[in-house]
């Protein structure tokens, strides 16, 4: 049974929401801010197995989360599938608690306190760089660096991209709004170069535009596959930098479905040992689940040590982080 999916607009209303890519008959609603490339086979898997007709709304997870709260009781929604935790945490008053053995199987740190939402898979936030004109020993073991004068033009990043936007609000909940601010403006002033996604950062690494990417760090693993000898690799920052954040992406099911049932189904479905281990081997994402193994090439999650923050707090930061990104150049 094909799984059959819609594109979710930036600001879409709650009347469009109920038109053509809604309402359809399917079992479950998905809202999903996870690329469809990187997922898609996985929810495939489950609607096979599961029986269930499943219709997935792809789009960014902000956008997702301003589109859930603007639809209110009329969302078609059943599941929030999203890339981080911040867009999930914007929207976790509309979600209901999770089933415990859900909760039970992720990490206690990885999961809002309240069960609303709970992660399914880890990443890092690295620095990408070339691997044809830099050595790792030049690349800045902290983000606050990349304000040199020497990183002129040769950084890029995504602004829009919902990852991006979870790590500067994680770095404003760890060192504050003014230093935050004052960091953007002076990356401002070095001439980033801006791409609306991951993989077109990691791409213009590889075409020389920039020698140094701000990404997750899994967007390797996959232009590797295409490309085994793709230019590139990830530095991972020292311990306790911003840049070194680890986030999740997650679930959550909204308190208005219908279908509650069917949405608790994928949700368990999502941490269970073979879509975890589809996490690891397949999208190259730390799984969160006991008994089931990184990549060899990943360093432990342990060793990798960001800001000491509570993610279920990056939600809190979202619509304040898009002011100010907004205010500093970022989104125009």
């Amino acid at each position: 049974m094909s799984l059959r999916r819609c594109a979710v607009l930036a600001g879409l209303v709650a009347s469009l929401a109920l038109s053509s890519c809604g309402g359809s008959g399917a079992d479950l609603t998905v809202y999903s801010g996870r690329n469809e490339e990187l997922v898609g086979p996985l929810l495939e898997r489950f609607e096979r197995e599961s029986g269930l007709e499943v219709e997935v709304r792809y789009g960014d997870s902000a956008e997702l989360a301003a589109t859930i709260a603007e639809e209110g009781g009329n969302s078609p929604a059943d599941v929030f599938f999203s890339q981080d935790a911040g867009a999930l945490g914007a929207v976790e008053d509309r979600l209901m608690r999770l089933p415990a053995p859900v909760l039970q199987a992720v990490p206690e740190r990885f999961r809002d306190p309240d069960g609303r939402w709970s992660g399914v898979s880890g990443r890092a936030r690295v620095i990408a760089y070339s691997t044809e004109r830099l050595e790792e020993r030049e690349v800045p073991d902290s983000v606050f660096a990349l304000t040199q004068r020497r990183w002129r033009s040769r950084i890029g990043f995504p602004p829009s991209n919902a990852s991006f936007q979870a790590f500067v609000s994680a770095m404003r909940l760890d060192v504050g709004d003014a230093r935050t601010r004052k960091w953007l403006e002076a990356l401002q002033a070095n001439q980033p170069k801006r791409y609306e996604n991951n993989t077109q950062t990691m791409e213009a690494i590889a075409r020389g535009e920039i020698d140094l990417g701000l990404v997750n760090h899994y967007y390797l693993y996959e232009l590797s596959q295409e490309n085994p000898g793709f230019p590139a690799a990830n530095h991972y920052a020292r311990r306790g930098d911003p840049g070194a954040l680890i986030n999740v992406a997650g679930v959550g099911i909204l308190r208005t479905t219908e279908r509650a049932e069917n949405a608790r189904r994928l949700a368990s479905y999502l941490v269970s040992h073979p879509a975890q281990r589809y996490f690891a081997d397949v999208t190259a994402e730390y799984p969160l689940v006991d008994g089931v193994r990184r990549r060899g090439e990943l360093p432990p999650l342990e060793a990798v040590i960001g800001p000491q923050i509570r993610l279920g707090r990056l939600g809190d930061q979202l619509r304040s982080t898009l002011a100010l990104l907004d205010a500093v150049g970022f989104t125009t």
